[in-house]
């Protein structure tokens, strides 16, 4: 699988987001209230707000209040973002492998486009991804594959010359749409037995695993 360009997810794939998305969760619960699950919080990070407000304050998209509530959120997460968020072990090192060959790396992300550049300068690679799709980029976010064919667009690259990586079944089944290979990880928010079942073209135990498949 020897490809052009790489793109990630970022939730989980590149980063650690999910303490900042707790906090933001935090400073809108009731006072009192028991302390978040990390573990699920971890796994809703993986599939998006919807998810998230569900598991840290019981509010459906469908309930009166959503998107009063989903503003506030993304308000609070927007403050927060940097107090916790890294790069997940073992990444830094890949990036600087990726760029020292010349393979362009890029970011597709369901996370809104201006949170994920906040996300990007706080980890300091906004200067070295050569794209970065956020889910209110195109005009459908993950599963479909619009965002991706949008990062290829962005790139001047064939769909067939990239590799998506990702930590969530959404992730595999846009990369499958847009016809581009994916690979899952084993590292990210979902448990890697439920990541072995995603159907992807391979499965990363460790970041270092994406090298061989690449370069």
């Amino acid at each position: 699988m020897k490809r052009d360009v790489v793109l990630f997810d970022l939730d989980g794939t590149l980063a650690n987001t999910a303490p900042d998305l707790a906090l933001a969760l935090e400073a809108l619960r009731a006072p009192g209230s028991p302390p978040l699950d990390q573990d699920r919080i971890r796994r809703a990070t993986a599939v998006g707000t919807r998810a998230l407000l569900w598991e840290g304050l019981g509010i459906a998209p469908d309930a009166d209040g959503y998107e009063a509530a989903r503003g506030a959120f993304l308000a609070h997460y927007d403050r927060l973002i940097g107090q916790a968020t890294e790069l997940n072990p073992g990444i830094a090192a890949v990036l600087d492998a990726l760029d020292e060959r010349g393979l362009p790396w890029g970011v597709v992300t369901n996370k809104p486009e201006h949170l994920a550049q906040r996300v990007l300068v706080a980890l300091d690679l906004q200067g070295r991804a050569r794209c970065l799709v956020g889910g209110d980029t195109a005009a459908r976010a993950k599963p479909y594959p619009d965002p991706l064919l949008h990062a290829c667009a962005l790139l001047g690259v064939a769909p067939a010359r990239c590799v998506y990586v990702g930590d969530d079944q959404g992730d595999v089944d846009a990369a499958r749409a847009a016809g581009m290979s994916a690979l899952a990880v084993a590292f990210g928010y979902a448990p890697p037995e439920e990541a072995a079942g995603f159907g992807a073209d391979g499965l990363l135990a460790t970041p270092a695993d994406l090298l061989p498949w690449v370069l």
